[in-house]
C-alpha cells in the first residue's frame, strides 16, 4: 500500500543535565532512531554534551531553554527576580510563568537571561537546530515573543509549539486522565497564539509535536500504537532517555519502533536536514 513520503524528529531532551542523560542520548542516537537533541547549556553535564555532540555531527542539536526547575547563566545578582541566592529558578512553572507576566522587573531580566543563553550555545560553535524549553515555559507568551525578538539575530528558524491529539493518547494510556486533559486544554491555547506569531515572523514549527500528555512514559508500547494513528506528515516526538531508567532509552532502539515508522511512511530526519 502507498504511503505519502512523511518525515519524522525524534528529539531527547536535556542534554546536558548529567552524565546519564547524555550517555542515553548518545545511544539512542547512534543504535536507534534519535534523530536531534536540545541542550540545558547552563547543565551540569553541559560541557560533556557539547564534546559529545561535536563527535556526533549527524546529531542535531537545538536549545533547551532553561526559566524553571534549573540553573541560570546570569548570576543571582544579574537577575535577582528570576532566581535565588544560588542561581535556581523556581520549581514551580505557574509560580514563574505568573512572575514572568506580571513582574516588569522580572520581564527585563528575563530577556538578559534568554539572551544569556542563546550567547551560550554559539559560543559552543554548534549549529542551532530549533529551541525549546525545560517543561515547555518558551511557549509562554512573554517568553515566544522574546524569542521570536532575537530569532534573526541568533539565527532561530524552528520553535518547538507541543500540539497532539488527546484522543490518541487517551486511547494508549487513560493514567492520570484530568492532568491530560487540562494540559491538552492549555496547550492548545498556546499552541494557536505560538502558530500566528510564528508564522508573521517566518519561524517553522511542527505539525504535530508528540511527548507532553505521556511525558516520561514514551515507551515501546506507546509509540508501537501511536505511530500508526498519526496523521500529519511533519511530526516531531520529544523523549527524555537515560542509561538509568532506560525505559525510554529501549523504546528509541527497539528495532520494532524503527520499522513502524518505516511501514506509516516515515523518514527519520532532523530540522537542519529538513530545512
Amino acid at each position: 500500500m502507498y504511503q505519502p513520503h512523511r518525515f519524522v524528529i525524534i528529539n531527547g531532551d536535556d542534554f546536558g543535565f548529567s552524565h546519564d542523560v547524555n550517555q542515553g542520548i548518545i545511544q539512542a542516537h547512534t543504535q536507534g532512531v534519535l534523530t536531534s537533541t536540545s541542550l540545558m547549556v547552563s547543565g551540569n553535564a553541559a560541557p560533556e554534551a557539547i564534546a559529545l555532540a561535536r563527535n556526533h555531527p549527524s546529531l542535531a542539536v537545538g536549545l533547551h531553554l532553561v526559566l524553571v526547575c534549573g540553573k541560570s547563566v546570569l548570576s543571582p545578582a544579574q537577575i535577582p527576580h528570576l532566581v535565588d541566592k544560588n542561581g535556581n529558578f523556581p520549581h514551580s512553572s505557574l509560580q514563574a510563568g505568573l512572575r514572568y507576566q506580571f513582574l516588569p522587573p522580572a520581564r527585563g531580566e528575563l530577556r538578559q537571561e534568554i539572551r544569556a543563553q542563546l550567547e551560550k550555545f554559539r559560543a559552543s560553535g554548534l549549529p542551532l537546530a530549533h529551541v525549546d524549553g525545560h517543561l515547555h515555559l518558551h511557549t509562554h507568551p512573554v517568553v515566544l515573543g522574546i524569542l521570536v525578538e532575537l530569532a534573526q539575530e541568533f539565527q532561530i528558524r524552528v520553535i518547538r509549539l507541543p500540539y497532539e491529539e488527546l484522543r490518541f493518547t487517551l486511547k494508549l494510556d487513560q493514567r492520570e486522565f484530568l492532568t491530560k486533559l487540562v494540559w491538552s486544554a492549555v496547550f492548545a491555547g498556546l499552541r494557536c497564539y505560538g502558530e500566528r506569531l510564528l508564522t508573521s515572523h517566518g519561524i517553522k514549527f511542527a505539525e504535530r509535536v508528540y511527548g507532553l500528555l505521556q511525558t516520561g512514559r514514551v515507551f515501546e508500547d506507546y509509540l508501537l500504537g501511536l505511530i500508526p494513528q498519526i496523521q500529519a506528515d511533519l511530526v516531531e516526538i520529544y523523549t527524555h532517555p537515560t542509561v538509568v531508567d532506560e525505559m525510554e532509552l529501549k523504546a528509541l532502539v527497539s528495532e520494532r519502533v524503527r520499522e513502524s515508522l518505516a511501514v506509516n511512511g516515515f523518514e527519520l530526519t532532523n530540522y537542519v536536514k529538513y530545512l
